[in-house]
């Protein structure tokens, strides 16, 4: 059972309020421009667990980089990784990276058209395969994401299971305009009916609303703190023609498998000459980071890369942070 009040005037009355707000104050993003398919793909996989803002400068260089399906599929996954670099959770790029090749090679390069196909590649689950269809294809399949659930807790009232929102969602769903509507839900959630002090005022469905605010949540978990050190050594002109010395994380690293970073290294005891501090936050740890110049590559490990070459490799979103730091890259 869905948790709307089974009302066909009420249900009528959300769709229509939904999409009449939605196509006057939708936000102007560069994914949105069509409906091609691999450009849905490409975004929907960017915007898993990544915020909007972090998302669209990566989304327009890695269409530069691989603009069609065949590219992307042809690339090595290094030149993927690269591209992918900064935007954090990079099995996301691996799996995209070997769905492009199953859709070029078992499919001769042509997109499914329906959600419970996009199932079968890989990085793709319930909430992806069916965005895809329903904004590229226009399949009338309802998406649930945490926007979406938020705002059908708060309109219903109730405290939803995970296939209560599914079916709530699927009942609200203007089927005529599948890909909007649901864009339309995801908009509101992450614009209007916020976690924390939503808009209600402004919000299209409030008198629709059971609760016109905000709803009890859970506690947020609370950050770690951790220092971690690493050393920046170059050889040469750093800014031209220099090199610097990177070493490879293991291939069967659970984080970041095989990228590129400066070399971790223990607090030097004193003879070490700290070059500068940032910050940096993975999930639920927030790193300070002191980087050290100066001194010999300290691992057998290192390789030097030139600095002109730095864009094309993939580091880690940490060392392309400290590289910018440090005017490098």
């Amino acid at each position: 059972m869905n948790s709307f009040p089974r009302h066909e005037g009420l249900t009528r009355k959300f769709r229509r309020s939904l999409l009449d707000w939605y196509y006057v104050h939708r936000r102007d993003l560069p994914w949105r421009a069509n409906r091609d398919p691999y450009r849905v793909w490409i975004s929907e996989i960017m915007l898993q667990q990544t915020r909007v803002a972090a998302v669209i400068g990566h989304y327009h260089e890695f269409l530069r980089r691989f603009p069609t399906v065949k590219k992307l599929a042809k690339a090595r996954e290094s030149s993927v990784l690269a591209a992918w670099s900064g935007l954090g959770y990079y099995r996301r790029a691996h799996m995209l990276h070997a769905a492009a090749r199953m859709i070029v090679r078992q499919r001769g390069g042509v997109f499914p058209d329906r959600a419970e196909q996009w199932l079968d590649l890989p990085g793709i689950g319930r909430y992806t395969a069916a965005a895809i269809a329903s904004i590229a294809f226009d399949e009338p399949v309802a998406v649930v994401d945490g926007n979406v659930e938020r705002v059908l807790q708060r309109v219903s009232g109730k405290a939803l299971t995970r296939e209560r929102f599914w079916n709530t969602a699927q009942y609200l769903l203007d089927v005529e305009h599948p890909g909007n509507f649901n864009q339309a839900m995801m908009e509101l959630g992450a614009t209007v009916c916020t976690p924390r002090a939503p808009a209600c005022l402004t919000c299209p469905i409030v008198d629709l609303c059971a609760t016109r605010g905000e709803t009890a949540t859970t506690k947020s978990i609370p950050q770690k703190k951790r220092e971690i050190h690493y050393s920046l050594v170059c050889r040469g002109d750093r800014h031209h023609g220099g090199e610097v010395s990177l070493v490879r994380r293991p291939l069967d690293a659970s984080l970041m498998a095989g990228m590129w970073e400066l070399p971790e290294i223990e607090p030097p005891n004193g003879d070490g000459k700290l070059a500068f501090t940032v910050r940096h936050s993975i999930t639920v740890t927030d790193y300070t980071v002191r980087v050290w110049s100066g001194g010999t590559a300290r691992s057998l490990n290192c390789r030097w890369f030139g600095t002109s070459k730095l864009k094309e490799i993939a580091l880690t979103g940490l060392t392309r942070k400290i590289l910018r730091k440090a005017e490098i890259l």
